[in-house]
């Protein structure tokens, strides 16, 4: 009987311990930093990252897994016939979705690809549904239908500390920006749709915590929350505080990381992600 892989990417938050379980793929994306390339999540983490762009020069660069790479592991876990669901980050941030069909539409394998629409925690939630609907011997349509239905009812949003990320990474104006840090605005955008959607500018950490507390609790009344996670990149002020809150409305199980280099490059150093998925 054939089995069904499931294929993603460095930049889903995943524990060591959820792939080894689930025998999730994961095809790291790399990083360049002054001269020097990082294979995400090999020889450079989430936390010593931060302390590489701190000293930069420069604005890091990430780069795609090459279509070779996911075309040979498409190959390979499909010699057998076995199927292949590969769910990936946005493609309105990178272009490793593109990669992966590029690869798919080449292999002789089963292979369908996915554009999560999402980063961090709020990939790792579709990548871990679809895992263990596999392991209760879902068929390939079952899976893709529930990680549509996953990607539905999960929300994120990413908070800046500064905007001079940003403004290199050429997403907004360096006169937006310089207002911005005279104000001190800490903009908070959405990933609707799978882009970089502003939706709301706060003063401090305190109104951001208090802004994503709110859209938290109007998002979930009257539902059960599954999966509740922070991302962050040294961005303590306003993910230990927001934690707190969600914790103390009754939910405990958060899952808290330290940024993927390849986000951090884009947000900078004091962002913060927040995700969360209801049943």
């Amino acid at each position: 009987m054939s089995k069904i892989h499931i294929v993603t990417d460095s930049t889903a938050d995943l524990s060591s311990d959820q792939i080894l379980q689930y025998n999730i793929q994961v095809v790291p994306l790399t990083i360049q930093i002054d001269g020097k390339t990082y294979t995400d999540g090999v020889d450079i983490d989430g936390e010593s990252f931060l302390d590489l762009m701190k000293s930069s020069k420069e604005l890091p660069k990430s780069s795609q897994p090459a279509v070779g790479i996911f075309h040979e592991l498409y190959n390979e876990l499909g010699k057998d016939g076995d199927q292949i669901i590969s769910i990936h980050m946005t493609g309105g941030m990178s272009g490793t979705v593109k990669s992966a069909q590029a690869a798919a539409e080449m292999s002789s394998s089963d292979v369908t690809v996915i554009d999560s629409r999402f980063i961090s925690y709020a990939l790792s939630f579709q990548v871990l549904e679809a895992a263990q609907l596999i392991e209760q011997g879902a068929s390939l349509g079952e899976v893709i239908k529930h990680v549509e239905s996953v990607r539905e009812r999960t929300n994120l949003f990413v908070v800046v500390d500064t905007l001079e990320n940003l403004v290199k990474g050429g997403r907004i104006g360096k006169g937006k920006a310089l207002i911005g840090s005279l104000l001190s605005i800490k903009p908070i955008a959405s990933l609707e749709g799978g882009e970089y959607t502003p939706v709301h500018k706060a003063r401090s950490h305190k109104q951001v915590v208090q802004y994503l507390f709110d859209q938290y609790q109007k998002d979930t009344e009257g539902k059960k929350v599954k999966y509740v996670g922070i991302s962050q990149a040294n961005g303590f002020a306003m993910a230990d505080p927001l934690k707190k809150r969600i914790e103390d409305s009754g939910f405990n199980d958060i899952q808290v990381a330290f940024t993927s280099p390849v986000i951090s490059t884009h947000t900078g150093i004091g962002a913060i992600g927040f995700m969360y998925m209801v049943e």
